[in-house]
This record gives C-alpha cells, sequence and structure tokens, in this order.
C-alpha cells in the first residue's frame, strides 16, 4: 500500500447478460447518470464509483442507499421491477457505530433487468 488516505472503492462490476437491456435498467429504472460506452463496456455513476456493467463480469450484491425507499419501491413495483423483500428494518444504530446521521436502516431487495439481486437501504432519523 501506498502512503495517503488509503484504498477506496473505484470500480464495481456487475453481470449482465444483455447490455442495453441492462444500460436502460440502471440509467432510466434506476436514475443513475450514464459516464461512457466503450464497444461492449458500459459505466454509470454509482455515486462517484464507477459501475461497469459487463457481459464478462461475475454477479455482485450491490447495496445502493436511497432516499424515500418506500416511495422508491413503489415507484419500482409500477415500472415492473420484481420486488424480492419489501422493505423492512435491520439495524437500530442507538450507538451511533454507523456516524450517528440516522438511527434505523431499512433495507429492501429487487432483481434487476439481468436477474442480479440488488438490495436498496434507506436511513430514517
Amino acid at each position: 500500500m501506498t502512503a495517503g488516505p488509503g484504498p477506496m472503492v473505484v470500480q464495481v462490476a456487475q453481470h449482465v447478460a444483455d447490455l442495453d437491456r441492462a444500460t436502460a435498467f440502471y440509467t432510466e429504472t434506476l436514475g443513475l447518470p450514464l459516464i461512457a460506452r466503450f464497444g461492449p463496456l458500459v459505466f454509470v455513476d454509482l455515486g462517484g464509483t464507477r459501475l461497469l456493467l459487463d457481459e464478462s463480469a461475475p454477479p455482485a450484491l450491490l447495496y445502493l442507499r436511497l432516499d424515500g425507499l418506500d416511495r422508491q419501491i413503489a415507484h419500482l413495483r409500477q415500472a415492473g421491477v420484481e420486488i424480492v423483500a419489501e422493505p423492512h428494518d435491520i439495524f437500530t444504530d442507538d450507538d451511533a457505530v454507523f456516524g450517528g446521521q440516522w438511527k434505523v436502516e431499512s433495507q429492501a431487495f429487487i432483481r434487476d433487468s439481468e436477474g442480479n439481486l440488488l438490495g436498496l437501504v434507506g436511513h430514517r432519523g
């Protein structure tokens, strides 16, 4: 390791079977900004981390923090997205283990256009 602030996540790869369909899901359905497309590789902005959509990548289990988790699930349901698990509280952070900016973490799970499981995370006060 080199001196400096330490390692940080720069890029995460996600397996896709149909690049165009997956690009539409991540950019239109989830609303992530498209960074670039280079032939069979698509890069979208995942809050400052590159998400690489790639047919040769293995599946990854991503957890995405969203504001208004219940509202987002309703929107995704209307868009025809498979909801695997409804939002449910999983952790109460009374001791500020994760920074003290929120008290309760809720999670829901959906399937993306390629069948990959995605965790959606919401925080509330």
